[in-house]
């Protein structure tokens, strides 16, 4: 399994935990100086000597510790962060495989919850967690040893303390299995809303519902609070029954040693020894109770990312793509979300290579299906669809994109500057080459009007650019890239007319260059001159042609043209 490669410890955290419980058995030995103490005091045989080598062997004792605390705590902090390290780039990576279709099915607080959270708290296992528990066992088997030395039954009945420690863990595992795993699903929806909030706010604020949809993430976030309560609500009183039984131990093992003390069995140290020891116990016992609980709460994060560890990749495969011409043809191609919901019925067409192909239709009728499934982001249930005669099925979906330059109406920009993110379309660029493509998609000039120019960060998913600006710097992408197939799913909507008039002359410019070409237009005008015009209706080829035979048919794109016009 991959999630076993992926989580592997190293050496450092290895070391860590050896470190951990050796620093366990090392504190134990307090007790033998305490033990010393109270023999001294009550044979009234202290002298400053004496009270020398206790102090000397409990600063041995003290520095050992240290010594050994730091290096396993400084090797523990760098092996769980080498893993976490590990496990973060393996992940990075891995939704870089994943079908790009599940990022729209799943909830993408899944994957930030996953990514984030669940590595934190898996780091936080490896860090603290696992050496404190070890250690606290160690020790607490340690003195319940010692103790037993000294007076079997006390032992046996701290050792029942301890024991205690499995029906109580039981039960407290059996709810972190319910509630921790409900808890846990709400709070990647809570994720999910308030990510849908944050990232739509500006359009809520617009439109005036913004509180409607500040209601969704106030439910969703007390959702989360109000299972988080539950769940406390019943691991809370596990946690008070097992201390009040635990505790219960301490008047027993006073009353057992106080009556061996009593009968000469052993001896007055002995018997003040044992009266101290079960308030050490029961608070280290309750310790072990808590960091175990929360232990097995947090082992849900480690499921978690083992889940998208293994979660199903694209096809992978070394199969060869090089088509020849980049004709492209649908046969037969069906289609759909949700099970029988169809949303693309039997397509077939061909799109002729160097040629422009546009796709029109009512909104919701299936065209940029059309498109996600030539850019496989999706798999088509049944047909074919071909690239140059070839078809794509098999094929990583990287191949297929590095013939495409896509023109989304929701454009995607980073946080960084104009020049680099018109340099993701092809990272060995010169400027020169941005610049060249800036001109063509009639962004330079609004480009060197900005306060750095071509350097200018360009904010959050481009936020201080306009609509139209972005969607021109994203033509600006597609030039630079300079594939053989352009897909524009609908670059022109939603823009005001002077951006319109500007997208379009940098559609032009794009479309001058010898490339098959694809486009989705809401407006029929821009499509007018297209060599072949296909009508989508219902998920269904309705008609196709040119724009002269289409509004010869008289059938639904001349009603489309009509209303249009």
């Amino acid at each position: 399994m991959q999630t076993k490669a992926v989580m592997k410890k190293n050496p450092s955290f290895r070391l860590s935990i050896l470190l951990n419980l050796i620093e366990g058995l090392i504190s134990g030995c307090n007790f033998i100086a305490i033990y010393g103490a109270i023999q001294l005091l009550w044979s009234d045989s202290m002298d400053f000597k004496s009270i020398l080598i206790l102090t000397a062997f409990v600063a041995g004792i003290f520095i050992l510790r240290l010594i050994i605390y730091s290096v396993g705590y400084t090797k523990g902090q760098i092996g769980g962060a080498m893993v976490s390290k590990n496990i973060r780039l393996f992940l990075g990576d891995k939704l870089k495989r994943i079908p790009l279709s599940r990022f729209t099915k799943t909830q993408t607080g899944t994957y930030i919850n996953g990514t984030t959270a669940d590595v934190n708290n898996y780091e936080n296992i490896l860090t603290h967690k696992i050496g404190d528990i070890l250690k606290n066992i160690v020790l607490m088997l340690m003195v319940i040893v010692y103790i037993s030395t000294k007076h079997l039954p006390s032992g046996m009945v701290l050792l029942a303390a301890f024991l205690l420690l499995i029906p109580a863990l039981a039960l407290s595992f059996l709810c972190v299995r319910i509630y921790g795993n409900k808890k846990n699903i709400i709070s990647v929806e809570n994720v999910s809303s308030i990510t849908e909030y944050i990232t739509g706010i500006q359009t809520m604020r617009a439109y005036g519902f913004g509180g409607e949809k500040n209601k969704t993430v106030t439910n969703a976030m007390k959702d989360y609070s109000d299972i988080s309560f539950v769940y406390e609500l019943v691991v809370i009183p596990i946690g008070v029954g097992f201390n009040i039984l635990q505790w219960l131990t301490f008047p027993l093992v006073i009353l057992l040693s106080g009556r061996a003390c009593l009968q000469g069995v052993i001896p007055v140290a002995d018997f003040v020894m044992l009266s101290l020891i079960p308030l050490f116990i029961c608070r280290l016992n309750g310790t072990l109770f808590i960091d175990l609980t929360s232990y097995k709460n947090l082992m849900i994060s480690k499921k978690r990312i083992a889940d998208i560890i293994e979660e199903k990749e694209e096809i992978a495969n070394n199969n060869d793509f090089s088509p020849t011409s980049y004709e492209i043809e649908f046969d037969g191609v069906n289609f759909s979300y949700v099970e029988g919901e169809s949303v693309l019925k039997n397509i077939s067409f061909v799109a002729k290579d160097k040629k422009l192909t546009a796709i029109v239709g009512a909104s919701g009728s299936g065209k940029s299906t059309i498109l996600n499934l030539l850019s496989k982001y999706y798999t088509p249930h049944n047909g074919s669809i071909k690239i140059g005669g070839l078809p794509i099925d098999s094929i990583a979906s990287e191949k297929v994109l590095s013939y495409i330059s896509q023109v989304d109406q929701d454009v995607f920009l980073f946080n960084d500057s104009v020049k680099n993110n018109i340099r993701y379309a092809r990272p060995t660029a010169t400027d020169d080459e941005i610049i060249e493509a800036c001109k063509l998609a009639n962004c330079h000039d609004f480009i060197m009007n900005m306060p750095q120019g071509y350097d200018t960060p360009v904010g959050e998913n481009g936020n201080r650019l306009s609509g139209g600006e972005r969607q021109r710097l994203s033509i600006s992408r597609a030039i630079l890239k300079n594939s053989p197939i352009i897909l524009l799913d609908e670059a022109t909507a939603s823009l005001d007319i002077e951006n319109e008039l500007a997208v379009k002359q940098a559609i032009v410019n794009l479309l001058n260059a010898e490339r098959t070409v694809i486009m989705i237009a809401h407006t029929l005008s821009v499509i007018k001159n297209a060599d072949n015009i296909i009508v989508i209706d219902n998920g269904q080829v309705v008609e196709q042609g040119t724009h002269e035979e289409l509004l010869e048919n008289k059938e639904k794109y001349y009603s489309m043209w009509n209303v249009g016009e």
